[in-house]
């Protein structure tokens, strides 16, 4: 099978498992899944959902945000982990989108990016998820599948990222980041994983997965 071939075939499993992947962040504007995603950071899905209605019931936009105190928004998100810099990250940049932009969440990487403790993975979910623009925001999970898929050798999420965007279609992106989010937790999952089970793995594994396995 040839490497476009392996490509297509992983696409069509995915797009058949989850034709219409959901957003994993509950939020209702540019905004709210700017701090859900800021949040995220080496924290669940499902413990940031348990945690924004909580903030924002007290502040859903910028304006709101920067009339709370920073350790006020820290004591808040506590839970979420990292609350010292993501409570910092919360209320500068919310003073900077009031400053620069009117309160609204700029629509370009470079400009997210420049926000403080937004990255270029929180930037990709953003221009993505709220903006409909291609990207392929990779984290450590779809960084693990597509190493084990043997679709990058990557030795960095960076890595990863420019390989995803060589190997699928650009319209595809926006999806298939989620769709394999998805496949991970439910199909391919870092611990405990059984790669003869998997729809992916028992076609497309590395044989190391399998040794590893069998042990």
């Amino acid at each position: 099978m040839t490497k476009k071939e392996k490509v297509e075939n992983i696409i069509e499993v995915l797009q058949n498992l989850y034709p219409e992947p959901p957003i994993p962040l509950r939020h209702k504007d540019p905004y709210t899944l700017l701090i859900a995603v800021l949040l995220s950071a080496q924290c669940t899905d499902e413990r940031v959902n348990q945690i924004t209605p909580l903030l924002f019931q007290q502040a859903d936009n910028p304006y709101d945000m920067v009339k709370m105190s920073v350790e006020e928004i820290k004591e808040i998100i506590k839970p979420c982990g990292l609350s010292p810099m993501k409570s910092k990250g919360i209320h500068g940049l919310s003073e900077i989108l009031i400053e620069k932009y009117n309160g609204e969440v700029p629509q370009s990487f470079e400009a997210l990016e420049a926000l403080p403790a937004v990255g270029h993975k929180t930037a990709s979910v953003v221009m993505s998820q709220a903006f409909g623009v291609p990207a392929f925001p990779v984290d450590t999970h779809i960084h693990r599948l597509m190493y084990r898929w043997g679709l990058t050798t990557g030795k960095n999420v960076q890595q990863t990222e420019k390989d995803a965007k060589r190997l699928f279609p650009e319209e595809l992106w926006n999806d298939l980041h989620l769709q394999i989010i998805y496949f991970g937790r439910e199909y391919c999952p870092a611990r405990n994983h059984k790669p003869e089970k998997c729809p992916i793995c028992s076609i497309h594994g590395r044989k190391s997965l399998f040794k590893e396995s069998s042990k």
